[in-house]
């Protein structure tokens, strides 16, 4: 798999109806899986917020987006990521580097509940990355 950079769009609880709108917009398919799936929620108010979706255009446009659960921060106009997914090694130094000299890890890149390795970074400049390198 090549490597994918792509933006990724933080809803207050809109994710479902906005990726609706932009398939509606762009065209494609959109996956969707909801906090209760993974068992992920931080209450049963988020059991039917999206965790996360993904809208693949014919295009060949990616987009990223989900809902913030309940206890978690939700702030407009910081409220979009640029998310790296792909394989292995390359994306492993593409998070070093991002979270060097002056970046700040916000969530370790390490194996999560889906099979991947996903991380956080926010580089010196103040712009979030997300990495998810998938499972081999």
């Amino acid at each position: 798999m090549a490597s994918r950079l792509n933006p990724y769009i933080q809803f207050k609880s809109e994710a479902r109806p906005a990726m609706e709108f932009y398939q509606g917009v762009f065209g494609g398919e959109v996956a969707k899986n909801t906090f209760k799936e993974f068992g992920s929620g931080h209450g049963p108010q988020d059991d039917d917020l999206l965790m996360h979706a993904q809208l693949e255009t014919p295009s060949g446009f990616t987009l990223m987006a989900a809902d913030t659960p309940q206890g978690m921060p939700y702030n407009p106009g910081d409220n979009i990521s640029i998310s790296l997914s792909g394989d292995g090694d390359e994306l492993r130094g593409y998070y070093e580097k991002l979270s060097a000299d002056g970046g700040k890890v916000t969530v370790p890149l390490e194996k999560q509940m889906w099979g991947d390795e996903f991380g956080m970074v926010t580089d010196k400049f103040g712009i979030s990355w997300m990495v998810n390198i998938a499972a081999s």
